[in-house]
């Protein structure tokens, strides 16, 4: 799976929030049921300076919800760790994978089994760009 240039977040738009509950529908809010207003910026990201944004092309990451299309939230201030999911460069190309470390080895693991992992050995070009906090995906 490969990840499309990062853009970075910066625009706050706050939106209407309804108290009102959505069960079986979507009815007709009333102006009296916003209680205030949410800022998906504010609520999705909690470093801006540090948060970008990237587009996933490929279906390696099926199996953690991650969709050709989705659009991924990434943290760069956030410290990789043991099966969080990253996004990583690999040999000068973006990739999104679960990071493991396995007897002293790193991993970037798939989450299909079509794809092998890949395993960080000396002389590959690799670095963490940061931890994927959000993904981002339409509704079908």
């Amino acid at each position: 799976m490969t990840c499309s240039k990062p853009k970075e977040a910066s625009i706050s738009l706050p939106l209407p929030l309804f108290t009102t509950a959505v069960q079986a529908g979507f009815p007709s809010p009333a102006e009296s049921d916003v209680e205030k207003t949410l800022d998906l910026n504010e609520l999705l990201i909690s470093h801006p300076a540090a948060t970008f944004f990237v587009r996933v092309i490929g279906d390696s990451m099926q199996g953690a919800g991650i969709f050709s299309g989705d659009i991924l939230i990434v943290d760069r201030s956030i410290e990789p760790a043991e099966n969080k999911i990253v996004v990583a460069i690999v040999n000068s190309e973006f990739t999104v994978k679960r990071l493991k470390r396995k007897k002293g080895r790193i991993l970037l693991a798939a989450e299909n089994p079509g794809y092998p992992s890949l395993e960080m050995k000396e002389g590959t070009d690799f670095q963490v760009w940061g931890v994927v906090t959000y993904v981002i995906h339409k509704a079908s």
